[in-house]
């Protein structure tokens, strides 16, 4: 019956190929949802547990990295340093917010839901029998459908759970789920950037609805635009402005789809259209750019973003906080602080970073070194468990970081790291081994089972290594997956044959591998910023740039110098 529940979507998909839907459309469906109080008999309570909500910022698509500023200056110079002339108080930011608190209620307290403790949802993914039992005992039959759904999409429940809740819907309506039902389903997936559940249930809507309502056609180019099929977020786009007028969110989310692509003609055309139709970009769209062109050698770009700058500027336009770090960070990224000449960029391109990808994978994974480290049975399960996840951003090497700091409890490390990261609503997977599940003063059981329902987890057996599981997540997640360890994979380099992949892999490894400068239990994590330009030397015809050792640095052979020779040619 499990079997069957998790597979559900697909299987879902097929009872309604048949059933193409004439009706009208979406928008013209009326929901009536009413919310009350609601109980839960003691026998059903061994389903269920408190799940409290993990706060996400859906905003945030870039990874936090930032530099860590110093200061020896003392504590009255530095509140000197850092009070600044206000302007007139009618138009300093924030006053707005503070009248509207005095006068009145903020605006979410207008509509507060109607219950304030956490709700209580299943554990795990239930079959229908079981759902049965669970809406015999809920007061409000009419609603429960849509209170539930809309239950796990608040507390972000697990994919699974919500699946098991749908498949018992589904086969009580001969294959049919609602559009709202759809819709919470697919806000869910989106949230949790489950590329191909958003891609089934897409399927579903084109097969079922002509139209969709605005919310649908949002989710759907927002959920897509991480997909290889992210090209349809632009047909979407046109079947919005059949109907109206695209938001700066549809714009938005199709101009990151395609610089995620490398796209970057097109998503220059839909910014430009935007314009046209005088829609004002949102903030996430202009640091979408800016992020990026970082380490990009490519002077008709960076022409653009200094067009994008300008319209800032004759608009009065003031960036918020993460994106003029962004614009700092393009403005830093690869240029040489003497001249101003950009630097050759560290990042693969995409025929250098298959031909890493395909050499590391034969001669680290395939080439009998893992086996020696771990077993085919054990290689075998990880490589099924990788295939049946969608792509990560970050892959942590769980017990390695957490040995970094050993005055602090490991599962309060990795937890501090883990949550400060998916807030940024990144796809994380954390690796470790078996013992950290048992339990112990330094891996609490509440901690990791956080940890778990954070992120992605594979726990190898304890004799194993992780290095390899490490490379073949992030090798195969792609080349915007990076991994935070502080192991330096000198064993794996020196597996590697020849000089050009051990070359290349070292240019990957320093821009892609994350490590802490600053951590402090409860504070902001901070990471060292990522190189973004190759360190060798470097010419173009008339200067050149070259690294050198300094004097009095001793450089193991696995570093790289920090000091650079410019030279430029007088005319």
């Amino acid at each position: 019956m499990m079997t069957l529940l998790l597979s559900f979507c697909r299987s879902w998909q097929m009872l309604w190929k048949n059933r193409l839907y004439q009706g009208p459309s979406p928008r013209n469906q009326t929901y009536s949802v009413l919310y009350s109080y609601f109980h839960f008999g003691k026998k059903e309570q061994r389903y269920f547990s408190l799940t409290l909500p993990f706060l996400q910022n859906t905003k945030a698509t870039k990874l936090l990295i930032s530099k860590a500023t110093s200061s020896s200056k003392s504590g009255k110079n530095r509140s000197k340093q850092e009070s600044s002339v206000s302007p007139h108080p009618l138009f300093s930011a924030g006053t707005a917010k503070k009248k509207s608190e005095v006068f009145g209620y903020k605006k979410d307290q207008q509509h507060c839901f109607p219950f304030s403790s956490p709700v209580l949802l299943p554990t795990k993914p239930l079959n229908s029998e079981e759902w049965d039992k669970v809406k015999e005992n809920f007061e409000q039959k009419d609603i429960f459908e849509n209170w539930m759904i809309a239950q796990m999409v608040k507390y972000s429940c697990s994919i699974d759970i919500a699946k098991s809740l749908l498949s018992w819907i589904a086969r009580k309506n001969n294959g049919v789920v609602g559009y709202k039902l759809l819709i919470g389903y697919l806000t869910l997936c989106v949230s949790q950037r489950q590329t191909t559940e958003v891609i089934d249930v897409y399927e579903i809507m084109k097969t079922r609805y002509r139209t969709l309502e605005p919310e649908g056609y949002t989710l759907l180019i927002r959920g897509l635009i991480h997909s290889d099929q992210w090209r349809e977020t632009l047909i979407l786009l046109e079947e919005i402005k059949k109907v109206m007028s695209p938001s700066k969110k549809n714009y938005g989310d199709c101009i990151k789809g395609a610089l995620l692509h490398q796209e970057v003609n097109l998503a220059w055309n839909l910014y430009l259209e935007m314009l046209n139709h005088r829609i004002i970009p949102n903030w996430e769209t202009f640091q979408a750019f800016f992020d990026f062109a970082k380490g990009v050698k490519n002077n008709p770009f960076e022409r653009r973003l200094l067009d994008i700058l300008l319209y800032l500027k004759h608009n009065q336009m003031y960036p918020t906080e993460p994106f003029a770090q962004s614009i700092k960070a393009w403005f830093e990224s690869g240029h040489c602080s003497a001249c101003g000449r950009m630097l050759k960029s560290i990042h693969l391109n995409s025929e250098e970073y298959e031909f890493l990808k395909q050499r590391v994978l034969k001669d680290v994974l395939d080439g009998g070194d893992q086996y020696r480290k771990t077993t085919p049975k054990e290689i075998n399960r990880f490589v099924n468990f990788i295939k049946s996840c969608p792509p990560f951003d970050i892959v942590i090497d769980g017990l390695n970081i957490t040995k970094m700091f050993p005055k602090i409890r490991e599962s309060r490390t990795l937890l501090d790291v883990v949550s400060q990261i998916t807030k940024q609503n990144l796809q994380v997977l954390v690796l470790g081994r078996k013992h950290m599940l048992n339990g112990s003063s330094r891996w609490q059981k509440n901690e990791m089972a956080a940890v778990q329902n954070m992120a992605y987890c594979f726990f190898a057996d304890n004799i194993s290594e992780d290095d390899a599981f490490l490379l073949y997540a992030t090798l195969h997640s792609g080349n915007h997956c990076r991994f935070l360890t502080r192991d330096l994979m000198r064993d794996h380099k020196a597996c590697l044959t020849d000089d050009r992949t051990r070359h290349l892999f070292f240019r990957w490894q320093q821009g892609h591998q994350l490590v802490f400068l600053n951590y402090y239990p409860g504070k902001k994590i901070i990471f060292q910023s990522v190189l973004t330009y190759d360190t060798v030397i470097q010419t173009t015809g008339d200067s050149w740039h070259i690294p050198y050792d300094e004097n009095v640095v001793e450089r193991y052979s696995y570093e790289i110098p920090t000091k650079w020779l410019c030279l430029r040619q007088q005319n």
